[in-house]
């Protein structure tokens, strides 16, 4: 399943990643892979933002409002507000 990628907040910081992998163990729709020691956004458009990698990383290298894309999405074209922000 793809999600709308203007309103993703998924965001990984590479300088605080240590690459243990817990993003990609943890993560249900494998946005995340570790490739040369470090975690990389597999596939960005696959996050449902549920906040799972932000939880389970140990230095705080992701960050994502759970839940919050997908249903700013849902809210914006219900009133028929065109774009990613409220």
């Amino acid at each position: 399943m793809r999600y709308l990628d203007e309103v993703l907040s998924l965001e990984l910081n590479h300088e605080r990643c240590v690459g243990c992998g817990m993003c990609a163990v943890v993560c249900p729709h494998r946005v995340f892979a570790v490739e040369a020691g470090k975690a990389v956004l597999r596939a960005r458009e696959q996050c449902m933002e549920c906040g799972a990698c932000m939880r389970n990383c140990p230095t705080g290298a992701i960050f994502v409002e759970a839940g919050e894309g997908c249903l700013r999405a849902v809210i914006n074209e219900l009133l028929g507000i065109d774009g990613p922000c409220c």
